[in-house]
């Protein structure tokens, strides 16, 4: 048993996989990077850097965006390197299988599980928030508050969940079915929508720069960090590292890229352009848009789901651009719960073809060549969490489940630089102690500011994980009947 655990999975059989891929080939370089940028930029920006800044970091969350930022920078050379060393789809899940073996493995899919399924529905409860803003724009006011709510909601830090009255937040159900629906069709359709979401929405973040620029008043930023109240996570460095792990979930999109690796047409060249340009530019357009929001009205207002579009509106000058946002959001975050679908699709993919969950969601659809399957499971479960989650409890599962992830790439690259240093790598991390240790200490540190109910949701995901590995997995591995 132990020895199947520690198994990796042997580079031959990578290629092999990858030769024989059924998914159609056909992104190339700048495609990938929108890719990325499609699932960065969208609540990072549009919903989680006005409620951080009210609840955590005040203006400092600029601080927050750039620890953030370099950590994922840290972190995406790392998948730079694996991503053109092990070109299949599976992202860090495949990463990890090639240097620590199946249980490490399931491990990180299991995580990736919370992480995208979680993701895609965590921008649904940001859309269907923008989405009820332009039907009150145009005074439509067919749906009820109690079905554009979750149900349920947390209580402070705690572990506890509680009713709020709301029946279901019926707009995120129904943007995620749609977004999923997209990705069944084909993966040229989605990058076409994303490259075309893409456009629209870098262009509206870029007018609200622009033009807000002339209303920034620098007393807002005083004082930059706030004293903290006495509680962990509160104003201080305290709430700046807090909020720099939750808007870490904003920069997962690069992750998402390399789990579209069987489908560039040219992984080994593509895939590092992808990661490192896509997150270049998110990690520049966030430090930016902090900076503009927290300029524009005082950081304890920002406190709402749709916190652009309220600076927007309770600036003079700036109210015509209001629309604007709110479509550009709308668009946004549709374009990032595509990305999400689609890459988690490709995760449980890559799982099934190892024997580690049932072969139905290895299945690829004979005419869109998508794994429908694995298409249909995932929107149907980021539906139903939509429709019941808050966005805070969302948000904080997801940065929890991409942090670890992070970190195991991180050591992964050192690990197969000294058990492999024969494989050919077209792209190689510099100076690999240096780059990799300092990506997983800020991780690491990013992971310790969430809240202990986060790691104990954590760590009853990880339970039921290793309960289903040993179940289902183990017994049906590729490597065991092998």
């Amino acid at each position: 048993m132990l020895k199947q655990m520690l198994t990796t999975k042997s580079f031959d059989n990578i290629s092999s996989e990858h030769k024989s891929s059924q998914l159609k080939r056909i992104l190339g370089p700048w495609q990938l990077a929108l890719l990325g940028v499609g699932c960065t930029i969208g609540t990072g920006i549009f919903v989680l850097t006005g409620q951080e800044a009210a609840i955590h970091a005040g203006p400092a969350i600029i601080i927050s965006f750039i620890i953030a930022g370099i950590g994922s920078m840290l972190a995406g050379l790392c998948y730079a390197e694996f991503a053109s060393m092990v070109p299949i789809a599976g992202s860090a899940y495949s990463y990890t299988f090639a240097t620590m073996g199946e249980f490490a493995a399931w491990f990180i899919g299991w995580n990736l599980l919370l992480e995208y399924l979680f993701a895609a529905a965590t921008v649904a409860v940001g859309w269907a928030r923008y989405f009820v803003k332009i039907l009150d724009h145009f005074d439509i006011n067919f749906l009820p508050a109690s079905l554009s709510a979750a149900p349920f909601a947390t209580v402070g830090d705690s572990f506890s969940i509680v009713t709020t009255g709301a029946i279901l937040n019926f707009p995120a159900m129904c943007i995620a079915a749609i977004a999923a629906t997209i990705c069944f069709i084909g993966i040229k359709q989605s990058a076409w929508v994303n490259s075309m979401v893409v456009v629209l929405k870098v262009g509206v973040i870029l007018a609200v720069i622009g033009f807000g620029a002339a209303y920034l008043s620098s007393a807002n930023w005083h004082p930059f960090i706030p004293a903290n109240t006495g509680t962990f996570g509160e104003f201080g460095w305290s709430g700046i590292i807090r909020a720099s792990g939750v808007i870490f979930f904003a920069y997962i999109g690069f992750d998402a890229v390399s789990t579209a690796a069987q489908e560039a047409r040219n992984p080994s060249r593509d895939l590092p352009f992808g990661l490192i340009v896509g997150l270049t530019i998110c990690t520049v357009l966030y430090i930016l848009m902090a900076a503009t929001l927290t300029g524009l009205m005082p950081y304890k207002l920002l406190n709402d789901a749709a916190p652009v579009a309220l600076a927007m509106e309770s600036t003079p000058g700036l109210h015509w651009l209001s629309i604007w946002v709110i479509i550009g959001a709308i668009a946004g975050l549709t374009s990032v719960i595509l990305v999400m679908i689609l890459a988690q699709s490709r995760i449980l993919l890559a799982m099934a073809q190892d024997g580690l969950l049932p072969a139905a969601l290895g299945k690829v659809h004979e005419r869109f060549r998508t794994p429908h399957v694995a298409t249909v499971l995932t929107g149907s479960i980021a539906a139903l969490m939509a429709g019941l989650f808050p966005l805070g409890l969302l948000s904080e599962l997801v940065s929890i489940g991409t942090l670890i992830a992070f970190i195991m790439v991180c050591g992964g690259v050192l690990i197969l630089r000294y058990r492999r240093p024969d494989i050919p790598r077209p792209f190689r991390v510099a100076w690999p102690w240096v780059t990799c240790g300092a990506g997983v200490i800020f991780c690491s540190v990013m992971a310790y500011g969430l809240t202990l109910g986060t790691w104990i949701r954590l760590y009853a995901w990880t339970i039921i994980g290793i309960a289903v590995y040993f179940w289902y997995g183990y017994r049906h591995s590729k490597l065991r009947k092998d």
